[in-house]
């Protein structure tokens, strides 16, 4: 993905394979790929180190917390994240997908018992199984061959929404983004040439496999921007980049296990990144406003995490005070959508639709839980009675 949003107003000249965007954004006349030895990034030290710090202080404090935690409950925690991580990549490129589906496709491939597995389709097994293989196998190479099996696994049927596109390999055309109506189109950046796109990719994976002097978080602030800037692919380019961020965020932290979605806080901060995707494209190597704005995400990532981990902790605390209480796989489904945001109220046709069963018998799955003191009625009686979990103190 550019530094734009795709959505569902782009077009494909056929001829050239340039991607259009209909957005409005300056343009500036030189690249930073244009200058000699562009990868030569630098960056002031003194206005970064302070953040920097933070966020290393910050990563190791909720790993010492997690690590802290019983077993299912940081199980479920890394659930959450790697689901709001695949979840929140594809929204940035203004794709939805089914939250459920892309939970359960992850806890089968992590062989992590949950109720309400529900099966997944062909594109999100093939997103998952990408972002999986970033962050479970962080610890090995980056390679041509990997990456185009990711970009084959994003898309295949070799389609971007109705249009074809080379899967599995490095674009063969130009890549513009540019704003206006036909005739009239104002281009605001034109990727890396698609005959330098092998050479340019060779040296950005020679440099992420060796290149050990810098620490892993900050290499993977350049890693993205640096994969970012040469869009070596027809389409897919942002959601590839951010699993790379997480690749190396992974081995930053030594481990598989993800607590935090850098993905979801993209999302939130997505005009603020395109804005400074947008400004240090045109810089002379000079990539500090980059890294600033990285790391303050990341920040912002972990500090968001804090609210998931109470959320985590009160289920798990909800099922170990009610692990002798009798309840049904429907009852154990609904009560888990509840812990997990459910959207909207709940009523009984609601029940019923997503257990697949009769008004009465979804009525009385939920007098049963009234009646274990586990949901309470509120508002509205009769039809339009609406339910929602009681109160309870965690041992």
């Amino acid at each position: 993905m550019t530094a734009v949003k795709k959505e569902n107003n782009h077009r494909i000249n056929a001829a050239n394979n340039l991607y259009i965007y209909r957005r409005s954004i300056r343009a500036m006349a030189k690249y930073i790929y244009e200058y000699q030895n562009w990868t030569d990034f630098s960056w002031d030290d003194r206005a970064i180190n302070t953040l920097f710090g933070e966020v290393r202080l910050m990563q190791g404090k909720i790993i010492g917390q997690m690590n802290a935690l019983g077993f299912s409950t940081k199980e479920e925690a890394t659930l959450t994240a790697l689901t709001l991580d695949v979840v929140k990549s594809s929204e940035i490129e203004g794709e939805l997908l089914n939250y459920d589906q892309v939970r359960s496709s992850i806890a089968r491939r992590l062989g992590i018992n949950t109720a309400g597995l529900v099966p997944s389709s062909r594109h999100i097994e093939g997103v998952v199984e990408m972002m999986l293989d970033a962050t479970q196998r962080y610890d090995l190479p980056l390679t041509e061959k990997r990456l185009f099996g990711w970009h084959a696994a994003l898309f295949p049927t070799g389609y971007s929404g109705p249009y074809p596109i080379e899967v599995g390999k490095y674009r063969t055309g130009e890549m513009q983004v540019v704003s206006g109506a036909m005739g009239k189109e104002k281009v605001h950046y034109e990727a890396v040439k698609p005959d330098l796109v092998k050479a340019e990719m060779d040296r950005f994976l020679d440099w992420f496999n060796n290149d050990s002097t810098l620490d892993p978080v900050l290499k993977a602030a350049i890693a993205h921007f640096w994969f970012i800037i040469i869009h070596p692919f027809d389409d897919g380019n942002g959601r590839i980049g951010r699993a790379i961020t997480d690749m190396l965020l992974a081995r930053a932290e030594g481990s598989g296990d993800r607590f935090y979605s850098m993905s979801s806080q993209i999302l939130i901060e997505r005009k603020r990144y395109y804005k400074v995707l947008q400004s240090v494209q045109h810089s002379s190597k000079d990539i500090t406003e980059w890294l600033d704005w990285f790391l303050n995400c990341l920040k912002n990532a972990m500090l968001a995490t804090e609210d998931t981990t109470q959320s985590i902790l009160r289920k798990s605390g909800f099922w170990k005070l009610h692990e002798n209480t009798p309840i049904n796989e429907r009852q154990r489904f609904m009560l888990n959508k509840l812990f997990d945001g459910f959207e909207g109220k709940l009523q009984t046709s609601k029940w019923a639709k997503m257990t697949k069963v009769s008004t009465d018998t979804a009525l009385r799955d939920i007098k049963d839980l009234m009646e274990k003191d586990i949901l309470k009625q509120v508002n509205e009686k009769g039809r339009n009675a609406n339910y929602e979990l009681n109160d309870f103190e965690l041992g």
